[in-house]
Order: structure tokens, then sequence, then C-alpha cells
């Protein structure tokens, strides 16, 4: 597993992320937790998670299994006021069973005027930064689905450690290396961390590179050319996968570390 910094944290994150947001209720929590410390035990650092996945489910999972263990735990809050972050941050902690939320983020979708009004006018930040201060939270961020002019306030305010977003071969509006423009290359350049997510395109591409050639496509390994793309990105830190079986943390792993396939995606773009 090949690992880099979570911009200005400081933090040493592995390259590959475990994404906790297909942890359900209906699986085996004996099953997950195996599978999570398979996923430690190979070198994965950074742990996303939510209240919202499984409706607490995941992250009580998630806590169960990095009890003893040395790693980064991400988490979030739906909630933008003052009054219902605290509430569920206390919650979060409870369920992670620890004293302190590595990177707390805002949940976010696309970041509206209404949204963005709590956070900066109704209390949002102001509580994140002082659970910051309290210890209750080392680092802050938000999570986005895309660009939006609510996303460059939140970059532009400069109180942010990181930024998790969607990127890969498909989506490219949030990194356009062609003219270096987007709100990736935006919170870089403030030193956020940046953490992906549906990396390699929530199988999108592949079920339409099969549809379209499924002779020729029969033999090729289009997941791991999807995440050895964005891996190849410099300004990329974390590219979360939702691992469901030891066979995906071990390709992915096998990914991160085959530094020589990485490719020049300014020169290509």
């Amino acid at each position: 597993m090949q690992y880099r910094k979570l911009g200005k944290t400081g933090l040493s994150v592995s390259e590959i992320g475990y994404g906790g947001g297909r942890i359900k209720k209906d699986q085996g929590r004996k099953e997950l937790i195996d599978l999570i410390h398979k996923a430690l035990d190979q070198g994965i650092n950074y742990i996303d998670t939510a209240p919202t996945y499984g409706d607490g489910f995941s992250e009580t999972t998630i806590g169960e299994a990095i009890k003893g263990r040395s790693c980064i735990v991400a988490t979030k809050t739906k909630a933008y006021n003052a009054n219902n972050v605290t509430a569920s941050v206390e919650s979060s902690l409870k369920r992670l069973k620890v004293e302190t939320i590595d990177v707390l983020q805002f949940h976010g979708g696309w970041f509206d005027s209404k949204e963005t009004e709590e956070i900066f006018n109704q209390g949002g930040l102001e509580t994140y930064l002082k659970l910051k201060e309290s210890g209750k939270v080392r680092y802050l961020g938000f999570s986005a689905d895309g660009p939006s002019t609510g996303v460059d306030r939140l970059i532009a305010s400069g109180e942010f450690d990181m930024m998790q977003i969607h990127y890969n071969l498909m989506y490219q509006s949030t990194c356009d290396l062609f003219s270096n423009r987007g709100v990736i290359p935006d919170a870089h350049k403030h030193e956020m961390g940046i953490v992906l997510m549906r990396s390699t395109t929530s199988h999108a591409f592949t079920k339409l590179m099969r549809q379209c050639f499924p002779e020729q496509t029969k033999t090729l390994e289009l997941n791991k050319f999807l995440l050895n793309y964005v891996l190849s990105n410099p300004l990329v830190n974390v590219a979360l996968m939702s691992l469901q079986s030891i066979e995906d943390v071990e390709w992915t792993n096998t990914v991160s570390d085959r530094i020589s396939d990485r490719l020049d995606l300014q020169a290509f773009h």
C-alpha cells in the first residue's frame, strides 16, 4: 500500500480508503469486522463513514472493528446548524466508541444557498471550529456531489482541511486537467486534502463497456484500469472503495503498489 499526505493536515493516508457507505443492517457484523481487519492489516488506514449509512450500523460496526487499532476515521453530519451538529457528533462518538473524530465533514450534496446559509450564518461552521478546539474533532472537511457556488464558498473560506468529492474517468468536471480548473485544483491551492468518491464510476463505465463491447472486454480488468486512472492524478490523496470482499482488498492494494502503471494525465489531456 502506498501513502500520501492529506493536504495541510500532514496525515499520512493510504491511497485506498475503506468506504463504509455500503455497510447495511442485513450484513453479518462479524464478517464485516473481519473484512475491515483484513483491510487494516493490508495497510489501509483511512476509513470513511456517516451516521446515515445503515442508520448508524456502519459507524457502530466500524467502531467495533477499529477498537485497539491505529487508523484515521472520517465521519459526517447531515446537520448544518449549531444545535443539530453537536447532537450528531455526540451520537457518532458513542457509536464509534472514540473520544476524538479524526475528520468531521458536512455531509453534502450540492450545497445550495439554504445549506450554506446554515453553515456560515446559523452556527454550523462555528460549531465545527469549537468541536475542533475542544479536542472532539481533529480536522474539518465536507463531502459534495459536484461543483457549485456553495462548494466554491466552502473552499474559499480557508477553514477546511479536506474535501470529499466525485472524480473518475467519466466524471471530469471537478478536475479539468486540460485547463487545470475545477474544485479539486481550487481546493489543492488552499492546501486541502482530496478524498474521492465513486473512484471506479460506481460500475457505470464497466457496465457500459461490457454492454457495448462484450467480446473485447471479457479479459480486461476494467476496475483496475479505472482505479489506476484516479491514482494517477497527483492532486488525489485517497480513493475510497466499497470493499466487499478480501479479493477487493487485495486487488486494490495491488493497484496502489504498481506505481509503474501510473499515467501522465496532464500530458494525456
